[in-house]
């Protein structure tokens, strides 16, 4: 999973992630790859679709 440019950091993934996986750094979403499970809640939630598979 990864973040595009187009994230705005509106935080709306980091609340979705079962596992939080995922944080705000520097106004755009980060996604901890370690931890991430892969189910794709945050792609589903994102306003901008800015969230993406490999």
């Amino acid at each position: 999973m990864y973040v595009d440019d187009s994230c705005i950091g509106c935080g709306v993934c980091v609340d979705t992630c079962p596992v939080g996986a995922i944080s705000i750094i520097d106004e755009k979403a980060f996604i901890d790859t370690e931890i991430c499970l892969e189910c794709e809640a945050c792609i589903d939630v994102c306003p901008l679709e800015a969230i993406h598979e490999e």
